[in-house]
């Protein structure tokens, strides 16, 4: 039997996870602490629970304490990134190819990502690894999203619950609003 590979989506991938090694192995050396969230924690959480049902996003998303700044900045230079503040949102970006698009964007604990959200990010807490990628824990990643809630955050929202990942309790630990988002993204 033939099997079709799409190696733009494996390239992808693959380009992806070996960025996600870089912050790892930057924040290791350097005894920093971080969880990724948004798009690809989502994909992890996923993938783990149903293979190859995953949604693949184009950046990083990682929660960070905003104290640790100088020293994140200071840590990935030896691994061929840079910090950038711009247009507003901290990054970090590939020293030989600087996109926005495919950057390490940081999220800082305890501070809301918009003025208009109704949740700060939650603190870092405990740590899960899947991948080798230190991920927030899934109730902190669902409250994220249904905070967002932008039609991509709506889509890993649909993604997680469809892969049974969004539990009776964790529903229950929600703040009114975002159960009724919640409501809201099943309903389509």
């Amino acid at each position: 039997m033939e099997v079709f590979v799409n190696t733009f989506f494996e390239k992808r991938v693959q380009q992806l996870f070996e960025l996600a090694d870089r912050v790892e192995k930057a924040f290791s050396s350097a005894g920093l602490d971080y969880r990724v969230v948004g798009g690809l924690a989502a994909y992890l959480y996923v993938e783990e629970a149903e293979p190859d049902a995953g949604r693949l996003t184009k950046d990083i998303d990682i929660a960070v304490r905003r104290e640790d700044l100088p020293k994140i900045a200071e840590a990935v230079e030896p691994y061929g990134l840079q910090y950038r503040h711009v247009a507003g949102i901290d990054m970090l970006v590939q020293a030989g190819a600087p996109s926005a698009r495919r950057a390490v964007h940081l999220i800082f604990t305890g501070e809301k990502v918009r003025p208009e959200y109704l949740e700060a990010t939650p603190e870092l807490g405990v740590c899960r690894t899947i991948r080798e990628v230190r991920v927030i824990p899934l109730a902190d990643l669902v409250r994220m999203k249904l905070t967002s809630f932008r039609a991509k955050d709506e889509a890993h929202v649909k993604d997680l619950d469809e892969a049974g990942l969004i539990t009776p309790e964790m529903e229950a630990g929600l703040s009114p609003v975002l159960r009724e988002r919640l409501a809201q993204a099943r309903d389509r």
